[in-house]
């Protein structure tokens, strides 16, 4: 059962999503020594304000390029070398198995591992992980149903999960969650947890140097490293940054050396022109979605999400605003990930204004204010929004927030309308359908018993097929109850200066959330 399962969750990875695979654009082989500066967008990925400790990292989701440098990861995802897309392999795990139908899944650690401080890393010290960071708050923690002491070790080099139900996508949930980021158990008991939030201890292929919070992160060589000869870079720095705008400039000015994430269409389009940088845009996993905060007013009426359906056009956004580049989807899944249907979603309401008027007049009028991350794509989109639904009579206000500030607002629950990403490489993975539509996510505005019970069934599923049916369903509802409408599937892309190369950042991986996972341990750079 464990092998079939393993093989099905594979093969669904890679037949139902259509990322390509390309190699470094005439790089040769790769070299070693050198270093390089990653810049990151300040207000999302360039921001760490507490620090790098996953069980206490807050923003941990969108610092996944950091936390792979430090720490390697027990899972990676990995594009498929013939380029019909990607699936998660083992990295500093050696193999796993999924037992009892989905309730017990097996992970044999690779022996000989050891932190970057010398001590062992072996199945106690990922126990000791794993329960520590399903108990932590960073909202990148799982959302498992462990059984009681669900997480106990087998011999010293295997890790064995219990859970309460079937849960067949724990696999593809780990890459981007922080129980795939393991810490030095005895360092953190040394240092106690506020300095090791500021220089933390791992077994991936870098090790710190230096961290100034949100600002920079300066990395070396691990010589340790259990990968042989391997990581090519001597040293990598993480510079945080105002924007795609100011991190364009210093790529040209050579002041660094890639960027991650650039989702400015006229930068891009320069960039493309420039024979100076390999531009990459990734495959699109996580569509926008305006989350519309059921438990206040106004959309706690549903005619007055219907009338935002009615009054949004998506289509027009997409042609006139991005010259076609993103597609449309009308769910929380998108062509570079999993269980993706071009055709959309049966009975989905789209663009019609007069019966937006109608239903804005019939609810008494709607006044909303609608915010989202301040990045270049989310800020036209909101700009669009608003003259959209202006012209429906609806009086907007747009609000733009630093990645902090915008989980505060959600934790208030006073917020009206996000727009925000919604989905992942696997729906039921990270920053899915569940953390913008389940009950118990701080980040949904939907409470609704039935919806939860059909997103907890599909993510539970071994059957590729069923929970492909599952998630149409579940997308059906979301559209039927008129619970958040879905627009462009977001597709960024990694910028790269000529003579520096790596998987991840000059080929392309399906994104985790929004950025794709770097192997930082085989970037290099031409010499």
């Amino acid at each position: 059962m464990a092998g079939l399962l393993a093989v099905a969750l594979a093969a669904t990875a890679c037949s139902q999503q259509g990322a390509s695979t390309e190699g470094s654009p005439s790089a040769g082989p790769p070299q070693r020594g050198g270093q390089i500066t990653v810049l990151k967008d300040a207000s999302f990925d360039g921001s760490w304000p507490s620090g790098l400790d996953p069980a206490t990292n807050t923003t941990g989701g969108a610092n996944i390029a950091q936390m792979a440098a430090i720490y390697g990861g027990l899972f990676v995802i990995s594009a498929n070398p013939d380029g019909t897309g990607a699936k998660v392999v083992p990295h500093q795990a050696e193999s796993y198995q999924v037992l009892d139908q989905g309730r017990t899944l097996k992970i044999k650690i690779r022996q000989g591992i050891k932190f970057t401080d010398g001590t062992p890393f072996d199945a106690e010290a990922v126990r000791f992980n794993i329960d520590r960071n399903m108990k932590s708050t960073c909202t990148c923690r799982p959302i498992w149903q462990l059984a009681k002491n669900g997480i106990s070790t087998e011999g010293s080099d295997t890790v064995v999960l219990r859970f309460t139900q079937p849960t067949a996508s724990a696999i593809n949930n780990i890459p981007i969650s922080n129980v795939n980021w393991i810490v030095s158990p005895a360092a953190l008991k040394r240092m106690g947890e506020a300095k090791f939030r500021v220089t933390p201890v791992g077994a991936g292929p870098f090790k710190v140097v230096s961290n100034r919070l949100s600002s920079e992160l300066v990395l070396e060589r691990n010589p340790d490293y259990f990968k042989k000869g391997l990581p090519y870079l001597d040293r990598l720095t993480f510079k945080s940054i105002g924007g795609d705008q100011a991190a364009y400039q210093a790529l040209l000015a050579g002041q660094a050396d890639a960027f991650e994430g650039m989702t400015t269409t006229p930068l891009l389009d320069q960039a493309t022109k420039n024979d100076r940088l390999t531009v990459t845009v990734q495959p699109p996993t996580s569509p926008y979605v305006i989350q519309l905060n059921t438990q206040i007013a106004p959309f706690n009426n549903e005619k007055a999400r219907q009338a935002i359906y009615y009054a949004t056009d998506f289509q027009a956004i997409a042609r006139g605003v991005f010259k076609g580049r993103f597609p449309v989807s009308q769910t929380f899944t998108a062509p570079g990930g999993l269980f993706h249907h071009k055709e959309g979603v049966p009975g989905y309401r789209t663009y019609n204004l007069n019966e937006a008027k109608r239903l804005v007049q019939e609810v008494g009028g709607i006044t909303v204010t609608l915010g989202t991350l301040g990045d270049y794509v989310a800020r036209q989109v909101n700009i669009a929004l608003q003259t959209q639904w202006r012209q429906a009579g609806i009086n907007v206000k747009i609000e733009d927030y630093q990645l902090n500030r915008l989980v505060e607002a959600f934790n208030s629950g006073k917020w009206q309308a996000m727009l925000q990403t919604a989905g992942a490489w696997d729906p039921a993975a990270g920053v899915g359908v569940a953390f913008r539509f389940a009950s118990t996510s701080p980040f949904t505005g939907v409470k609704d018993p039935k919806l939860d019970q059909m997103l907890n069934q599909a993510a539970a599923e071994v059957d590729p097929a069923k929970r492909d049916k599952l998630y149409a369903d579940a997308g059906k509802y979301i559209s039927d109850k008129a619970y958040a409408p879905f627009g462009l599937a977001f597709a960024p892309a990694n910028l790269a200066v000529k003579g520096v190369y790596g998987p991840g950042l000059t080929t392309k991986i399906p994104p985790l959330v929004v950025n794709s996972g770097i192997l930082w341990d085989e970037v290099w750079r031409a010499k």
